[in-house]
């Protein structure tokens, strides 16, 4: 079990307009669609409503339709000056990715795509279960790509070409823990995906990465109790251990922390960024102590 300590650690501060970077961009206005995945909770969730607040339509789609309830009920308390779209689809079905752009082009053009859904599940090598395994693989690396290979057309569509993929990496996409194969090798994928889409792009489209220590999203906070029994630590260990241990900055990230990256990785002030990867970890891949 958590101790109170834990849970005031993992406590996420509501999304308001002081938590949100703004940024001047014309094509940062509702006719605008910027696709988020995994937009239901976490990160997904708080670039929906980042994009949002900036002007954009933010057509958010995951699973868990409960979730993108919230999100929409959250966009209109905070009354964005963009909007919040959903629409429910399931990442691993390639008809459910048609119906997704679809519905996105309905609101607008898409000239954004945020990938950002993920799951997590913590075993040995030996003992990872291949249809775990090929679950995260569809949802995590083959659905990037998918729905780059349908946006991608949208973009050249436009009358200047220009719009941006931005991909959800991670530390576990520069270096690896144990226990995280499948998640650790969709991660590597994913910068690798986004280098390819820069390698194809031109002046107007682009591709960028971003890669994070850990964030107090759902998918995080429920792999402590794993990872705990995994390693046969304490949950305060995990993450004071684990989590924190080779971090410069000792506390996890907010997801809208990781949103805001989005919102400039997205404008035009990242322009020269091109296949590179927004590393922030609090210094946890390129220090020791």
């Amino acid at each position: 079990m958590a101790s109170s300590s834990s849970h005031e650690r993992l406590e996420v501060p509501p999304i308001d307009e002081e938590s949100i970077l703004f940024v001047e961009d014309d094509h940062y206005a509702t006719d605008t669609v910027c696709l988020v995945t995994g937009g239901g909770s976490g990160i997904g969730r708080a670039t929906a409503l980042a994009m949002a607040a900036n002007g954009v339509t933010a057509v958010a789609t995951d699973i868990d339709e409960d979730g993108l309830t919230e999100v929409e009920d959250r966009a209109a308390d905070l009354g964005l000056d963009g909007a919040v779209e959903t629409v429910a689809g399931d990442l691993a079905s390639d008809a459910a990715l048609d119906d997704i752009v679809e519905v996105a082009a309905s609101h607008g053009t898409i000239r954004y795509l945020a990938n950002i859904a993920g799951l997590q599940h913590i075993d040995a090598i030996e003992d990872f279960p291949m249809e775990t395994y090929d679950k995260m693989h569809d949802v995590m690396l083959r659905a990037p790509l998918a729905l780059s290979k349908r946006v991608i057309p949208h973009i050249r569509g436009t009358e200047d070409g220009v719009g941006v993929i931005g991909n959800m990496a991670s530390v576990h996409g520069h270096y690896v823990t144990s226990d995280k194969v499948a998640y650790n090798v969709s991660k590597f994928g994913l910068r690798g995906l986004t280098q390819s889409i820069a390698a194809e792009g031109g002046d107007g489209l682009r591709s960028f990465s971003i890669s994070t220590g850990y964030v107090k999203t759902p998918l995080v906070v429920d792999q402590i109790p794993d990872t705990a029994d995994q390693r046969g630590i304490s949950v305060d260990e995990v993450i004071d251990d684990v989590m924190l241990g080779q971090s410069r900055v000792t506390e996890m990230m907010d997801p809208i922390d990781v949103a805001n990256l989005f919102v400039l990785g997205f404008s035009r002030h990242a322009r020269h960024l091109n296949g590179g990867d927004l590393l922030f970890d609090g210094g946890m891949t390129k220090t020791y102590a």
